[in-house]
């Protein structure tokens, strides 16, 4: 349990009523303390820093104002929700942030009634606060329900069909939190005036009873409705220049000080005496209060603990370099990513091709589409993401590009279970979403160079492609078990052999990062004088090429397919199925050891691997099992 001594003000904070029991003469202090505590803790746990940095005077008012968890907020993605947790009772549990068993790095139903929505991907804000206010007033109750929406998820098409579905009728805030990009601009004491008038009960009562006067007028009334608006619309107009919000029939408020406590309060009080829906824009600055992250937002908007970070050269650097070598000798290559160019590793293509490198925000199904299109007209598209973002693409992928037989390349990074974000973050799915799909070709590297050669044989298929690689480095176990004399630029992916000892008795066949708990497993039973063979996949699909492989190096009786992804539709079922086909499993006993189709989620001490059922020591039961039923 975390001691909070060094925080004075902050250890007296456990719920929102204990933060409007404090005089404002000390909120100030208290937003200091919270950026102290920050800065230590994600330092030693890893996490979001600058976003959580940025949104601190954001949450005190908001918490200040509005009565959670009877009235709801709600941060799009989540990451930037730490204050928030601090301030509702999960302070004291704070230090077992994004480790097992802890706190999770983004919002989450279950760990908290303050949390009313969880996240863990952008633009689903807007949505799921409609949803939840909607609710309320089926049910009669009149809370308000807020949602916190960055800049950046502006960027994604949901974000609009939410605000396209928003009713004037509803107890409905949706904070705009712009921290890099301007939206609208509004200066001088008029605007301000203008800001309180706009907020104020008596105008919006004012504007919502003309309009239905002017409505019921008998003969002229619609005539003179439209003219009242029409002017009062161009008299605004030349002191508050309308924005896309107003134009889609949502008060605007703003932009206001987002780091300015008592006038964020006063304005967010008017808000709620106001009773209709309001976006409120909000300016802060990211990494607020900490010099390094003000300086350098980007590095410091997500950082990671240094305790057990293997070192060395990434797969996603290794992939944008691996990515830039290419498109020195084909102009055609374009690189395209969803708000990712820095945590997919393609800062340097963004540099050095700036005309063939496409940033589409934080929409992963336009990105697909965009791609389809850039390949129709002849390009080579490259589509980076993160593994568990691919999920909101998918039918652009099926219906946009693979159904037209285009040729495309995705580039999956943090493919597999996730040890810190969760399961929201766990790349789990991908293999079986992509294994249904006709003429696919999916391909596993476990290294850097294999990133290399695996781009390069993508980028030569005729269809679409796609390469999925771990986060962090390359095990530096599975380059002296499986590359021990070292692998060449031009070598194809194939499938690479391992034995513990001689004469195995069962072949392991897995692919990707779990491959060292294939290791840890096959050393351990060598022990027991059981001889396993490890077959390592560097390619998955198409599986009846890898079949064809993979029949001559099995050695034993039975067979074990490990995965860490989902076993339904997965890689274990498709290899099984094909291996059969071509009659190499007869006589041989099977088993799979996949993610059981659930959300993986660690309990206190125990690994993704151990979570899932399939680390080394689930190997070691199962091989026991199968060795069992051949004597």
């Amino acid at each position: 349990m975390e001691n909070f001594e060094k925080w004075p003000l902050l250890s007296r904070v456990d719920s929102p009523a204990d933060l409007k029991r404090l005089p404002a003469k000390q909120l100030d202090s208290l937003a200091a303390e919270i950026r102290d505590y920050l800065v230590f803790r994600v330092g030693q746990n890893g996490g979001h820093l600058a976003s959580n940095l940025g949104v601190v005077e954001l949450t005190m008012a908001l918490h200040r104002v509005f009565d959670s968890p009877s009235d709801h907020i709600l941060f799009d993605v989540g990451h930037q929700s730490y204050v928030h947790k601090l301030l509702t009772g999960r302070k004291a549990a704070f230090d077992t942030l994004r480790r097992p068993g802890g706190l999770s790095g983004f919002t989450k139903r279950a760990e908290s009634a303050h949390d009313p929505f969880g996240a863990g991907h952008s633009s689903t804000a807007i949505s799921a606060a409609l949803g939840l206010s909607e609710a309320d007033a089926l049910a009669g109750r009149e809370s308000w329900t807020v949602a916190v929406v960055g800049d950046g998820a502006l960027s994604g098409g949901l974000s609009y069909e939410g605000l396209n579905n928003c009713r004037r009728d509803r107890r409905l805030l949706i904070v705009i939190n712009e921290n890099e990009m301007s939206i609208s601009k509004s200066t001088g004491r008029l605007a301000e005036h203008l800001q309180h008038l706009r907020t104020s009960r008596g105008y919006i009562t004012t504007k919502r009873v003309t309009s239905a006067v002017l409505r019921h007028i008998p003969l002229i009334g619609p005539l003179l409705y439209r003219l009242f608006w029409r002017v009062k619309r161009r008299v605004k107009h030349l002191f508050y220049h309308e924005n896309l919000f107003e134009h889609m029939g949502i008060s605007y408020v703003g932009p206001v000080d987002g780091h300015d406590l008592q006038g964020l309060e006063a304005i967010l009080s008017r808000i709620k005496n106001a009773g209709e829906p309001v976006i409120l824009h909000v300016k802060t600055v990211k990494g607020r209060g900490y010099a390094p992250a003000e300086q350098d937002a980007g590095t410091y908007h997500a950082i990671s603990n240094a305790a057990g970070v293997r070192t060395g050269e990434s797969f996603s650097k290794a992939f944008g370099s691996a990515l830039c070598a290419r498109a020195a000798t084909d102009p055609q290559i374009c690189a395209v990513t969803a708000a990712m160019q820095e945590g997919t590793g393609l800062s340097p293509f963004a540099a050095q091709y700036a005309t063939r490198f496409f940033d589409v925000g934080i929409a992963e199904g336009h990105a697909l589409t965009f791609a389809a299109g850039l390949a129709a007209g002849g390009a080579r598209p490259v589509v980076a993401l993160y593994s568990t973002f691919l999920q909101r693409a998918y039918d652009h992928l099926l219906h946009d590009a693979a159904l037209q037989g285009l040729p495309l390349v995705l580039a999956l990074d943090r493919a597999g279970l996730n040890a810190r974000d969760g399961a929201t973050h766990h790349g789990i799915f991908d293999v079986a979403m992509l294994s249904v799909l006709p003429r696919v070709r999916i391909l596993a590297p476990v290294t850097c160079t294999g990133v290399s050669r695996a781009l390069s044989a993508a980028l030569a298929f005729e269809g679409v492609s796609a390469l999925r690689y771990p986060a962090g480095t390359p095990d530096p176990a599975l380059i002296a078990a499986f590359y021990p004399t070292g692998e060449g630029e031009d070598e194809p992916p194939c499938v690479r052999c391992f034995d513990a000892a001689e004469q195995p008795k069962l072949t392991l066949i897995t692919h990707g990062a779990i491959a060292a708990e294939a290791l840890k497993a096959a050393n351990a039973l060598s022990q027991d004088g059981i001889a396993l063979r490890v077959l390592l996949c560097e390619y998955i699909a198409p599986y009846a090429d890898l079949a064809q492989e993979v029949a001559p190096r099995l050695a034993g009786d039975a067979v074990l397919f490990l995965e860490e992804e989902i076993r339904a539709g997965g890689f274990g079922e498709h290899l099984q199925a094909a291996l059969t086909a071509i009659g190499a499993m007869e006589g041989r006993r099977s088993a799979i050891l996949a993610a059981e189709n659930a959300f993986v989620t660690p309990g206190a001490g125990e690994t993704v691997y151990e979570a899932a059922l399939v680390d080394a020591a689930q190997i070691i039961k199962t091989t026991h099992r199968l060795v069992r039923k051949g004597d």
